[in-house]
């Protein structure tokens, strides 16, 4: 029985916060119900005593103990932990390990344990670490830093969300390593005085440097300090905080750090978690970035908003993205990822911006040298969803007429009511004080009233003379409902154009992969004079870049450059599911049961965002995937499904 999608199991719930069939958690695991049944009870096991999945007659949904059980100790008997710990093993021991000892200490055959070693030397790859093996011993030969990594590999398996986990770490590391009770006095003053020394910290990535810094803790105990190298002058502000960093770890890990490990971990420090102050010119930020790596930056950041009609290209933007790919750059350098929690809600809530960050990002592999994992992408879409959010902060309003009869200065108080409290959502252009106003003649996005309306309809709200919370929250929610039906009518008439029953793929071969239904739907669009076999295979490169798995159910691939000769949508369903894109940390897989390769023509980039975006929104909502793949069996029930779902 497989941890990982036990996890994923109690991921998926945990995220949905209510009930899921066994059937549909089977879908998007890629297993049967009666193994769902299965993982339930393993998961409950896991906490004796507690409730980690409920089960009622609507399914399964997460229980109060579920946040628990993710973070129960794991079997150390499985084939994964003996791994990790012969991993660690070779690497305390200076001179190797004899390897019919580490089979009794891990009470296992011999055999057992040679097979684990074929296990290890699968693991380090291109890790600048190898395997040697004389007689019954076996060790690792590399530098400390190849080293090191390794460790912080093990590490980042223990979870595959990027969160940092102090329990996974002490399990990489050993159980006397860097314990709760040291861990956050050591990152409060950290941040402090990070703060002290006028940066931002980044919260996201302040685990993944807490990490490295246990990590070389633990090589310091045990005299593996790095060498320290005749290197030209530190820079001060690196200077500073190695200072801060050598402190700190004398005061919480009783452990000196040397200046090759000063220098390290400022390095760190400086590349992954810190930003300028909000305060700091444009002249001090471009004073610390390289031109060449500021001009890379400039240059895509105009592709980009001129292909996807986005406006990002601003100073600022491009300055402080341009320090944040500065650090990027060293990352890759030494291979030393930042990890994002916040990848998958990313990429299945704001597909477009992250759409426009993997642009940016393959614009960028000829300075950085090498493509840029999801977890980075991830963070160039922070930044352009920063931006993004500046820019139409004052275009996403809705406008509202209130009708008030007029009794000495009441409706002045109401609008003032209104603007206090839901003034970021809707724009009041209009009062209306007679107790019998022309309705028909008020077309504004919403009616907020006081007097019973001759009508109903999303746009009417029922609102007290003195505004209440429950007030707020209708007028809130209406406002929701009319800007997702604008969206999704907007949506219906472009899919309506789109599809076509000759791209339409019913049943996905039981055998197939990413490439084959690319290759598959492609063909389609080729037939009908769409793309050429070239966009293919920029789709297939889109797709290495980053899996275009935006959802639990869908997937939507597509090359970069708008270049079909008009926008179509070519479809298939997968029904079981079927894997989609590359394996976590932990073994897992992504499943989906949409595919839908989408080809977009220069002439429709305005349309982009919108099929784009809300095509993944429809795919997001379970019930609606369940609906429209077991019911459309053909092209016309298929088109039919999916347009009941988007009228709702």
């Amino acid at each position: 029985m497989s941890r990982a999608r036990q996890d994923r199991v109690i991921a998926l719930l945990s995220r949905e916060g209510d009930w899921v069939t066994a059937a549909e958690l089977a879908d998007v695991v890629g297993v049967t119900p009666r193994s769902i049944r299965s993982y339930v009870t393993a998961l409950n096991a896991r906490v004796p005593g507690g409730l980690v999945v409920e089960s009622g007659p609507l399914g399964y949904r997460a229980g109060p103990d579920a946040t628990t059980a993710l973070r129960a100790a794991v079997d150390t008997a499985t084939p994964r932990e003996r791994v990790h710990r012969l991993v660690r093993a070779l690497l305390d021991g200076r001179d190797g390990i004899d390897v019919f000892e580490v089979a009794e200490q891990f009470h296992v055959s011999p055999a057992t344990l040679e097979g684990d070693l074929g296990r290890v030397r699968a693991l380090l790859g291109d890790s600048e670490l190898t395997l040697e093996r004389t007689g019954a011993r076996a060790r690792l030969r590399g530098t400390e830093m190849a080293q090191r990594r390794l460790l912080s590999r093990l590490a980042h398996d223990e979870t595959d969300d990027g969160t940092f986990d102090l329990e996974a770490l002490r399990r990489s590391l050993g159980e006397g390593s860097i314990g709760e009770a040291v861990f956050g006095p050591f990152k409060a003053e950290l941040v402090s005085g990070l703060g002290d020394l006028g940066y931002f910290v980044n919260e996201f990535g302040i685990g993944d440097v807490m990490m490295h810094i246990a990590i070389t803790a633990d090589r310091v105990a045990h005299d593996r300090a790095l060498a320290t190298t005749l290197a030209a002058v530190v820079p001060p502000a690196q200077e500073q905080v190695g200072e801060l960093l050598d402190r700190l770890c004398a005061q919480y890990l009783g452990v000196q750090l040397g200046a090759g490990d000063r220098r390290h971990l400022a390095a760190l420090v400086l590349s992954r978690v810190v930003a300028p102050g909000a305060g700091e010119p444009a002249s001090v930020i471009r004073s610390r970035l390289q031109p060449d790596v500021e001009q890379a930056v400039r240059d895509v950041v105009q592709r980009a908003a001129a292909e996807f009609l986005v406006d990002i290209a601003h100073e600022d933007f491009v300055l402080r993205l341009a320090l944040h790919v500065q650090n990027l750059r060293l990352r890759a350098r030494e291979q030393a990822w930042s990890r994002n929690p916040l990848t998958r809600s990313l990429k299945s809530s704001y597909p477009m911006i992250f759409e426009v960050a993997v642009y940016i990002a393959d614009g960028l592999r000829g300075l950085l040298g090498i493509p840029i994992l999801d977890d980075e992408i991830a963070y160039i879409a922070m930044h352009v969803g920063g931006r993004l959010e500046r820019s139409r902060r004052g275009g996403t309003q809705l406008t509202a007429t209130i009708v008030c009869p007029g009794y000495y200065e009441l409706h002045e108080l109401l609008r003032s009511s209104v603007d206090r409290s839901l003034g970021q959502a809707v724009d009041v252009v209009g009062v209306q004080t007679r107790a019998d106003p022309d309705w028909d003649a008020i077309d504004t996005d919403l009616i907020l009233t006081t007097i019973d309306p001759p009508f109903a309809g999303d746009r009417v709200v029922r609102i007290q003379p003195f505004l209440t919370e429950g007030d707020v929250e209708r007028v809130q929610a209406a406002a929701g409902r009319v800007r997702r039906a604008r969206r999704l009518a907007r949506l219906r008439a472009e899919l309506e154009r789109y599809f076509s029953a000759d791209a339409f793929v019913a049943e996905v071969p039981p055998d197939a992969d990413e490439e084959s239904v690319i290759r598959m739907l492609g063909a389609r669009l080729v037939a009908q004079g769409v793309i050429d076999e070239d966009y293919v295979e920029r789709t297939l490169e889109r797709e290495r870049l980053s899996s275009t798995a935006f959802t639990d159910a869908l997937a939507v691939p597509h090359a970069l450059g708008m270049t079909a000769s008009r926008t179509a949508i070519a479809v298939a369903l997968a029904d079981p599911s079927m894997p989609w894109g590359p394996p976590s940390p932990a073994g897992d897989q992504g499943r989906v049961q949409v595919i839908a390769m989408v080809a977009f023509s220069q002439s429709d980039r305005e349309a982009f965002q919108t099929v784009f975006e809300q095509l993944v929104e429809v795919f997001s909502e379970r019930e609606s995937v369940q609906r429209i793949v077991r019911r459309g069996t053909a092209f016309g029930p298929f088109l039919d499904e999916l347009v009941a779902v988007v009228d709702g």
